[in-house]
């Protein structure tokens, strides 16, 4: 008898699974790389203040017409130079000056107030060796009037934040052809000896800083003044005064130039409200941005 054939075929064995890479789990950010982050921001954002350039916003009508309440500028920090003033939040404390230059006559600047700690800015008039008298509110420069031509009355928008400020008999208010209040300033142009020129306010020619020196700017200080002369509490004025009303200035040091003021990035009216964004662009002065 002849055995039963054994060459079945045998069922195929179920394929192997492919094999999967494995993935390594997302590991959350430990706290040190987000503090690291942080810190790394932190720093770049005080490099640039300190080395670049910072904002500066205007809180006063004391260089009206250059400037208005509620501009917004950038501050160069290189022009001339870096002191301890430079760094923001007093971080660093050291004297004078590093690459330290003077500025020139007609920079309008920011400085650190020499009693009071204050950021204000003015504009340059004298410099170390120069003299500085004033007579009915003409400049007189080492000896020489300073040229001052009257131009047109400055017209200011009346605003919130922008109300008809001055001396009686120095300014008034009249309406425009929109029918926007407008304050109306007299206003002179008034030149340097190289030739450099500038607007300024003189309402009246009565004023207490109408009538100064002749005082000689010392090695180290710079004489500053405002733009809207008879509304400026500057060199002209003791910053020692007890009087906060009558409180200037005086010749201020180098050291406490902060930085020279190059454009204006934004300007308000102050009719915005904070939580009502679209005020925010009704209220902008968008004329003045980019001056």
């Amino acid at each position: 008898m002849t055995d039963a054939p054994t060459d079945a075929t045998a069922e195929p064995s179920p394929a192997e699974p492919a094999a999967v890479p494995l993935v390594p789990a997302d590991k959350p950010e430990s706290w040190w790389a987000t503090l690291r982050f942080f810190l790394i921001l932190f720093v770049l954002a005080l490099l640039l203040r300190t080395l670049i350039a910072a904002p500066f916003s205007i809180p006063s009508g004391s260089m009206i017409p250059r400037l208005l309440i509620g501009d917004y500028l950038f501050v160069s920090k290189w022009s001339y130079g870096y002191s301890r003033y430079s760094v923001p939040f007093g971080l660093l404390g050291f004297d004078g000056r590093i690459l330290g230059g003077l500025p020139e006559r007609g920079d309008v600047v920011v400085f650190r107030h020499p009693v009071d700690g204050n950021d204000l800015v003015k504009r340059v008039i004298g410099l170390p060796g120069d003299t500085i008298e004033l007579r009915r509110g003409e400049v007189i420069l080492n000896g020489r009037p300073l040229p001052r031509q009257r131009i047109a009355d400055f017209a200011m928008p009346v605003s919130p934040n922008s109300p008809c400020k001055g001396h009686e008999g120095g300014v008034r208010e009249t309406p425009g052809d929109d029918g926007t209040p407008l304050c109306l300033y007299p206003r002179f142009r008034e030149t340097l000896p190289d030739g450099r020129s500038y607007e300024v306010l003189d309402q009246i020619t009565n004023w207490d800083g109408d009538t100064f020196g002749p005082v000689r700017v010392p090695e180290g200080r710079v004489f500053v003044m405002g733009d809207n002369r008879d509304d400026s509490l500057d060199s002209r004025f003791d910053p020692a005064d007890p009087d906060p009303r009558n409180r200037g200035v005086g010749l201020v040091p180098v050291d406490n130039l902060i930085g020279k003021v190059m454009v204006t990035f934004w300007s308000t009216d102050g009719s915005a409200a904070w939580l009502k964004p679209w005020t925010w662009f009704s209220a902008a002065r968008w004329g003045r941005i980019g001056g």
